[in-house]
């Protein structure tokens, strides 16, 4: 008996008494578990999917990618670009009861930038300081110019988090998180599920209309779509490109996709500790040659069915920050071979580790096969998705493949994962001349002149190659057609304000 009939079960013998009689709940199915919930500190994507519903922002952006207001009503910049006043929503409330004022502001964007903890603090890295400038107003008085301010505010750099639980949890307030979203924390158990439920003060509660969310991790997409079917879950999140025709053919559900600003990649260990001291790790002709050896057109049509795009750099070929001069590069195990060869090896044993969900170990086992036609001998190493992050993140592996998500603005699929003290540079790449373009790139106004910074920097990147970027990826939902209201969102999170289920 599986564990969703059992709590079935269970709900009809009695426990359905102590809900309301209109109790509705959304369960939705999971790629991956989240890791720690707290957004100082998290790096998943299904993270993010969870803050959506519990923890909302400065600002958000709208189905054109374009910023929008939630806590903050407006903002304005100075002159000089290096003063950005905001607004502050009146009548919000954090999960406790507590107010959300300035001051709630000004100590969450403080907390990101001094937790030793916070991954954001190259988001933030520009800002001098922040602070309450009226009890509904805030003031960041930047360094330099940041033109990406904006949009870092937009994700998790800008989920303000209630300053007492903050305090009193500090590193441990992923175990009780508290913010002022649609939906607030009940429980987690690890590879389970995550449990949320109506905020009944919420600023917007009109349109809240389900009681409860229940998020279910599933790797595994024949797995999840199974229980869709069988209405254990009602929305399940990037299923597998193989099962689009099925979903679409199927009268009691809904297909639905889109494809984001992110990036499918591989990662090498080139300075993060003892296991960076590897061929891989010290040879960019090694990585380069890894790349040569990859068909990336072929990829999308046999692990996505055509549904995914081509690509060979952090941003996708249909951006307009892609870099023209740098075409996604087609298959040569010639050229591969050479540059082996004048790194001095005939062949290589190589580790890759990946996430256990089935779309990625199909995609790993096609590169397995393709690259050993270079003479790479790879080994597959499965694990589950947040261990997988947190082995990058300590330097435990030598080519690790994630996903990024994506943002708004460049800066954010780039920065904080190559610059010398990114926050998420688990590869430990550092190279000045990058940092020096990527920083300047976050001051000018003119997008044409960070164009060309953007170009600069991933000329030298796709040579130095410490990250091997594969494609960009569709965001692909089954959806029972018990649910209404429900629409894809460019960045991949699920917005649920207004969605319903008969």
């Amino acid at each position: 008996m599986s564990r969703f009939l059992r709590l079935t079960t269970a709900l009809a013998f009695g426990a359905l008494s102590a809900l309301p009689a209109a109790a509705s709940e959304l369960k939705i199915g999971l790629n991956d578990d989240a890791d720690v919930l707290d957004p100082a500190q998290s790096r998943t994507f299904v993270g993010r999917i969870v803050y959506t519903a519990m923890c909302d922002k400065l600002v958000d952006i709208d189905q054109n990618m374009k910023i929008v207001p939630q806590l903050a009503t407006e903002w304005a910049w100075s002159e000089e670009g290096k003063v950005l006043t905001m607004k502050i929503r009146d009548g919000v409330k954090f999960h406790d009861g507590e107010p959300l004022d300035a001051a709630a502001v000004v100590a969450t964007i403080e907390r990101n930038m001094t937790l030793p903890e916070s991954r954001r603090k190259s988001e933030l890295a520009s800002v001098a300081k922040v602070e309450a400038s009226g009890p509904l107003e805030v003031k960041f008085t930047l360094k330099t110019a940041d033109v990406t301010l904006l949009a870092q505010l937009s994700d998790r750099a800008g989920m303000i988090v209630a300053p007492k639980a903050a305090k009193e949890l500090g590193a441990n307030f992923g175990s009780k998180p508290v913010c002022a979203g649609p939906f607030k924390f009940v429980e987690r158990i690890q590879q389970d599920r995550i449990v949320l439920e109506k905020f009944a003060d919420y600023w917007d509660k009109d349109k809240i209309l389900v009681d409860k969310i229940t998020y279910l991790p599933i790797p595994d997409t024949t797995v999840k779509l199974a229980n869709l079917r069988s209405g254990d879950l009602d929305i399940a999140e990037r299923i597998s490109a193989s099962d689009a025709v099925s979903v679409k053919n199927d009268p009691n559900l809904t297909y639905a996709d889109i494809i984001g600003p992110g990036y499918m990649a591989m990662y090498a260990n080139v300075g993060n500790g003892a296991r960076a001291d590897n061929p891989l790790g010290k040879d960019k002709r090694l990585r380069q040659a890894f790349s040569l050896a990859i068909d990336r057109e072929a990829i999308g049509q046999i692990v996505f069915e055509g549904t995914s795009m081509a690509g060979n750099q952090p941003f996708p070929p249909s951006s307009p920050w892609f870099n023209k001069n740098l075409p996604v590069p087609a298959r040569d195990i010639e050229k591969a071979k050479q540059l082996m060869k004048e790194a001095g090896y005939e062949s290589l044993d190589i580790e890759l580790q990946h996430a256990n969900n089935t779309t990625q170990t199909q995609m790993m086992q096609v590169i397995q096969s393709m690259v050993a036609e270079a003479g790479f001998n790879v080994t597959l190493k499965a694990t589950e998705f947040a261990t997988l992050l947190s082995e990058q993140t300590a330097g435990n592996y030598q080519l690790s493949r994630s996903d990024w998500s994506g943002r708004i603005d460049p800066d954010g699929n780039l920065h904080q994962f190559v610059t010398c003290k990114g926050g998420i540079n688990d590869v430990k790449y550092c190279n000045p001349e990058v940092d020096k373009l990527l920083n300047e790139a976050r001051t000018s106004p003119d997008d044409s002149v960070r164009k060309e910074k953007y170009d600069a920097a991933t000329a030298i990147l796709n040579e130095d190659m410490p990250i091997i970027y594969l494609g960009h990826q569709p965001y692909a939902y089954a959806i029972s057609k018990k649910v209404e209201g429900f629409a894809p969102s460019p960045d991949g999170m699920m917005r649920l304000l207004g969605v319903s289920k008969k």
